[in-house]
Formats: structure tokens, C-alpha cells, sequence
């Protein structure tokens, strides 16, 4: 949900002639995070700082009318603010590295060498499926580590799946 509006008389006092902004509010809790901005700077800081151009036509020298835009770094923080929790970070899955991990659950001491490779087997064919699917997915095999250290390894690292 995004809301529209121009900036309030105190913000431009800082030199700019106007300011536009987008703010993504959060549903969860009603509040509003500036998303992005666009500054229309003017001549103010042109005059400033002596920032011409020469007219093609009158070869006179004019101030520059300048802007500065705002996005990326917000946009970041505010995914950040969205799917994180005190557990960490769960990226959706259209911007996750990893969008799935498959982590083989079962194996112990007790279970013989053939019904382990079949497990295994079993997990690499579902990978190569995901896969070939379009999803950007990869198998936990390694046999030094639980399920569950394997599990909470992977969700602190934001993997949605």
C-alpha cells in the first residue's frame, strides 16, 4: 500500500523549491516509512556553488536547475523491515539467492548404508526437479550436522522455503 504527497512547508527550508514522496505504509502496525523522494533542488544550489552551462543558442552561461531522487537503500530497508523478525530474515522468494533447501530428515546411526543412499537419492532427484522447475534451490547433505542445526542455519539466512 503506498501513499502520495509533497512535502511539508519546515522541510523546505533546506534549499529545495519542492519535494515529492512515496511512503509504504505497513499494515501490521499502521505506521508509514518514507519510500522514496524526489527533490526539486532548483537553482539554489547551482547559484551556490557556480554550476553553469553555456546556452547552445545565446552562448550565455546559465545555473543548472538541479533535482536528487531517493529509492533503492529505502526499498531495501523497508523489505528488510517487512520479512524480518527476531528470528531473521525470510527474503520473498522472487528476491531470494536461495528460494528452497532440501535437508535429508532420518538418517542415524541405526539406518543401514543402502536406505541412507536411497534417502539421499531421493533428495537429489527432488532437487534436480525443483530445479528444472525454475527454482533456485540446493540440497544439505553435509552429515556432520542435525536437521535441526541444518533448519535454523538456513532460516537465519532468509531462505523462504
Amino acid at each position: 500500500m503506498w501513499c502520495v504527497g509533497s512535502s511539508s512547508i519546515p522541510s523546505l527550508s533546506y534549499g529545495l523549491v519542492s519535494s515529492f514522496g512515496r511512503k509504504a505504509i505497513l499494515p501490521a502496525s499502521g505506521r508509514g516509512i518514507q519510500g522514496a523522494t524526489s527533490h526539486y533542488l532548483g537553482q539554489n544550489f547551482s547559484r551556490m556553488f557556480e554550476i553553469v552551462f553555456e546556452d547552445p543558442e545565446t552562448r550565455e552561461k546559465k545555473y543548472v536547475h538541479q533535482t536528487s531522487w531517493g529509492l533503492t537503500t529505502r526499498t531495501i530497508g523497508v523489505l528488510i523491515m517487512v520479512h524480518g523478525d527476531n528470528q531473521g530474515l525470510v527474503l520473498p522468494p522472487r528476491v531470494a539467492r536461495v528460494q528452497a533447501v532440501l535437508v535429508p530428515c532420518g538418517i542415524t546411526a541405526s539406518l543401514g548404508e543402502e536406505r541412507k543412499d536411497q534417502l539421499l537419492d531421493f533428495c537429489r532427484l527432488q532437487e534436480a526437479k525443483l530445479s528444472s522447475g525454475s527454482v533456485r534451490c540446493q540440497g544439505d547433505y553435509r552429515d556432520n550436522y542435525s536437521p535441526g542445526w541444518k533448519f535454523n542455519h538456513w532460516e537465519l539466512k532468509g531462505v523462504p522455503a
